[in-house]
């Protein structure tokens, strides 16, 4: 793909280099590319194992590595992680995702590095930020069990984890806020920083409001399927044809005009349903009358009444209509990318793009996910490496 653009591109001229896997650290590389940065990926010699994922994790490679480029390194040799540390020499950012101690094996830990380049920004992301558990192993899944969000996501007693990669996602983008802030006060002294993102800390970060909200009230927080709702009408209703749509009236001036919309005079005019609290302390009759009366309408029925009433509603849809979302398609929120792995290789396909504009303009795809070792040559010539070098290394298969 060309990568000349008109996009906006603010980090154009950063040189980042990735020693990531799986979702949080790729995020983080995949933010900055898609801001412009050169992000290179350093692979194993046989390539990312995520690239190879199955199921759940088959989207996991093409969906954070795009605008990257590719090469394939065999650190467990000494001229491998000798080559890794020469493209890092050339770099204003080392992101990183593996187990603590694993970067220091080879000489690639930040203080190491620092040494050859003090401007160096070097971003952890890790399971937990240093302290008692940073020796355990973590997952998204772990850190949602035990900080909270799986009891909060899930019924009583049934705790369930969130329906995404949530905290490795947001644990890559807030490596990425760390990585422009260091740059800034590179900017200021001429020095490199560490900067790190844990798994856990992010997630007790989005614990937080309830954290605050036992420390406010004294009571526990429910998980939200049986929160005490402040609002009444606030649900999921199944409509016609087994349909489902979530509506709501989080006001008294909603509340009457969503009584208007749907033809509900009687309720409007019930004395003691005239107030939201009023109407809270009735939720379970109210939701009860509500849903009976719009059961044999349809969900988009429904979705029309309600948008033009401008009340709050939402259709009930599965990660693949998003595909066809009109609005996505309408504000080129969705970007063609050609897939690097599996059996369609080389297939085009709809990913989604960094959700923000700037000048107006969403941030697009420069590079398509990387095949292992495309960029190789490439990298390792603007590294200072001689072309009989290069062979020598990819012969041998140091490099791929």
């Amino acid at each position: 793909m060309n990568e000349a653009t008109s996009l906006p591109q603010p980090l154009a001229g950063l040189r980042v280099i990735e020693f990531t896997h799986m979702v949080m650290g790729p995020t983080c590389g995949m933010v900055l590319a898609d801001m412009g940065a050169e992000v290179i990926k350093i692979e194993p010699i046989d390539g990312d194992r995520t690239r190879r994922l199955l199921g759940a994790g088959s989207g996991f490679f093409p969906m954070f590595n795009r605008n990257k480029k590719s090469i394939g390194i065999d650190l467990h040799t000494q001229e491998g992680a000798a080559t890794a540390r020469r493209l890092c020499a050339t770099a204003d950012v080392v992101a990183e995702n593996f187990k603590p101690g694993t970067m220091a094996k080879y000489g690639l830990d930040y203080d190491s590095l620092c040494k050859d380049n003090p401007r160096l920004i070097y971003a952890s992301h890790k399971g937990f930020l240093p302290g008692p558990y940073d020796h355990r192993t973590a997952l998204d899944e772990v850190v949602q069990m035990m900080g909270g969000l799986a009891y909060m996501t899930g019924r009583p007693g049934d705790p369930l984890r969130a329906g995404t990669s949530v905290n490795d996602i947001m644990g890559g983008l807030f490596g990425a806020i760390a990585v422009l802030g260091a740059l800034i006060q590179r900017g200021i002294t001429g020095r490199g920083m560490e900067v790190q993102s844990a798994l856990y800390e992010n997630n007790v970060f989005l614990m937080g409001q309830h954290m605050l909200q036992f420390a406010m009230t004294g009571k526990h927080p429910a998980p939200m399927p049986a929160r005490d709702n402040p609002w009444a009408v606030y649900d999921v209703f199944t409509v016609k044809d087994g349909e489902q749509i979530f509506l709501a009236a989080v006001s008294d001036a909603q509340w009457l005009t969503f009584c208007d919309a749907l033809g509900f005079a009687d309720l409007k005019a019930e004395p003691e349903l005239a107030t939201n609290n009023q109407r809270v302390v009735q939720r379970p009759r109210l939701l009860k009358a509500i849903a009976e009366r719009i059961a044999h309408r349809s969900a988009a029925e429904l979705s029309a009444v309600m948008e033009k009433a401008g009340l709050p509603f939402a259709p009930i849809r599965r990660p693949e209509d998003l595909l066809d979302d009109e609005h996505l398609l309408a504000t080129g929120g969705l970007a063609d990318v050609t897939l690097p792995d599996g059996p369609k290789a080389g297939q085009s396909v709809k990913t989604t793009l960094f959700p923000i504009t700037m000048e107006g303009q969403r941030l697009g795809v420069r590079l398509h996910p990387p095949r292992l070792g495309e960029h190789s040559r490439e990298l390792l010539e603007s590294a200072g490496f001689a072309r009989q070098e290069i062979d020598d290394l990819l012969a041998r298969s140091v490099v791929a």
